[in-house]
């Protein structure tokens, strides 16, 4: 059993994890480009919400910029926007077949890397997860995302060797969070969402499912984050061999952990924009005791946003959101 998964038994309580980094930065008095590009200012940010929140689990920020620049591509990053990398890496199959496979660390994957290190020489006794983005959306950035869709039915045997590249990196990127301290990743595959349930099957989960045999372990869990796949695709992302999941707004949560044994965790799925950040204190409070009524009776859930809060939420919004976590004395009470 892992230290995430560890801290799912014997407890008496909810666990609440929002994926939650960018609104540390009023915290600490920086910005997005502050804690995308400096670790030690990440690492402050996330460290001033432990102390806020008496959080139970810290998150290396979600940018899944970084590994696309690490590949070549050219992140735009701007004071209080989350980077993104505009255009295409490669655009046809030559420059898919000669794109070379950079090292973990490359570019502002080393960010990331020292992040989860300055987490843990910090000596709290939290979880320590890194994040990473999943091979199927990381190869639709390199290549354009309906482009990569279009390649998926009409040359899949390309789609298949752009995926070889990025799954090897990924692997590899995987396995340095490991040996940086993490206890395991968070892995965002949001463009698998816009795969039919066989073609997710196809070029995300086995390709996952390589990632995952590498490097899950007694001590470390990949967490499989998609804020866009829904019910009809469960059965094919469970395929990936990943023991946790994380999901969106789309994912009917009840019905999730109605199909899934109790050995997998479930997780989300608070709207991060639609909820977090334009709704009241008192409508966030009331949005969590809705989704605890639907996951009502299952020990494997665990309370959190659908995805990354933005970075302007108000502060007020997550005190919300973690009071109401707290009055939730066992996961069978709302």
């Amino acid at each position: 059993m892992s230290r995430f998964t560890s801290i799912l038994s014997g407890r008496d309580k909810l666990l609440a994890m929002p994926i939650l980094t960018y609104p540390g930065t009023r915290l600490v008095n920086a910005t997005v480009r502050d804690v995308v590009t400096d670790p030690v200012k990440q690492a402050s940010a996330q460290l001033a919400l432990h102390e806020r929140f008496n959080t139970q689990v810290l998150l290396a920020a979600m940018d899944l910029s970084a590994e696309v620049e690490a590949f070549g591509g050219k992140a735009v990053i701007s004071d209080w926007e989350v980077p993104a990398v505009p255009g295409r890496v490669v655009t046809d199959a030559k420059q898919v077949r000669e794109l070379g496979v950079p090292e973990p660390g490359a570019c502002r994957t080393g960010v990331y890397l020292e992040v989860v290190r300055l987490l843990r020489d910090a000596g709290k006794d939290a979880v320590i997860l890194g994040g990473m983005i999943g091979p199927f959306s990381l190869a639709a950035r390199l290549y354009g995302v309906s482009e990569t869709l279009q390649l998926t039915i009409e040359n899949a045997n390309l789609a298949n060797v752009l995926l070889e590249k990025s799954t090897e990196f990924l692997a590899a990127y995987a396995a340095a969070f490991k040996a940086a301290g993490a206890d395991g990743v968070i892995m965002a595959e949001p463009t698998a969402g816009l795969l039919s349930p066989r073609a997710l099957r196809d070029f995300s989960s086995v390709w996952v499912r390589r990632i995952v045999d590498g490097v899950d372990d007694s001590r470390f869990t990949l967490v499989y984050h998609s804020c866009s796949v829904k019910l009809v695709h469960l059965e094919a992302a469970i395929g990936s061999g990943a023991k946790a999941f994380h999901f969106g707004a789309p994912m009917d949560i009840g019905a999730a952990l109605d199909r899934v044994p109790p050995n997998i965790v479930i997780s989300g799925n608070l709207d991060p924009t639609n909820v977090f950040y334009r709704r009241t204190p008192a409508e966030v409070e009331a949005e969590v005791k809705r989704l605890l009524a639907a996951a009502s009776g299952h020990n494997n859930f665990v309370l959190s946003s659908g995805c990354d809060i933005p970075p302007r939420t108000p502060m007020e919004n997550i005190e919300a959101f973690f009071r109401a976590a707290e009055t939730a004395v066992t996961l069978g009470l709302t």
